[in-house]
């Protein structure tokens, strides 16, 4: 199979997390895959096919009720957005997102905070720590401190993923 086949196999693929975050091939043997399982799952594949300028990223964004399907969940708290973490490719340094049909990318484009290189492996640990880091400076720079602590952000931010999952398999 080609890059451009299973690019487009993969994109079709239900979103859903795997049953085990470190084995990417999980997600053609579940079915079911992430931004950070699909696109490492691909990276793994360009890497092992010798296939050249195709990087893969975690972009933090501002996840806000406008450009995610997370209903009230922020507006309720008096919250304008939470950082979030997503993962996608670069191909020649063209943007590729096929965590669903339509990109997502797209929709976050430009509430984009930060993006860095990673490798495929790093999805995984990694990703989950900068993710940590990257909230915790937030919530200190935009003094959130005085309002919420560490853990009610991150578990405001898991209400948020949960509803963005259960929309995004709808």
């Amino acid at each position: 199979m080609n890059f451009e086949s299973l690019l487009e196999k993969v994109k079709v693929i239900p979103y859903g997390r795997n049953s085990n975050r470190h084995d990417f091939t999980l997600v053609l043997a579940e079915n079911k895959g992430t931004c950070s399982s699909k696109h490492a799952f691909l990276k793994d594949f360009v890497d092992k096919n010798n296939i050249k300028n195709v990087k893969l990223y975690i972009g933090i964004f501002k996840m806000n009720e406008q450009n995610t399907k997370i209903g009230t969940i922020l507006s309720s708290k008096n919250i304008d957005y939470i950082p979030e973490a997503h993962c996608y490719l670069k191909m020649n340094g063209n943007p590729i997102d096929v965590t669903t049909t339509d990109s997502f990318y797209e929709k976050i484009k430009n509430e984009l905070l930060e993006e860095i290189e990673i490798i495929p492996s790093q999805v995984v640990d990694f990703k989950v720590d900068y993710h940590k880091k990257f909230i915790k400076k937030w919530i200190a720079e935009t003094n959130q401190s005085n309002s919420f602590s560490f853990e009610e952000i991150w578990s405001l931010r898991e209400l948020c993923i949960l509803k963005l999952s259960e929309n995004l398999k709808s």
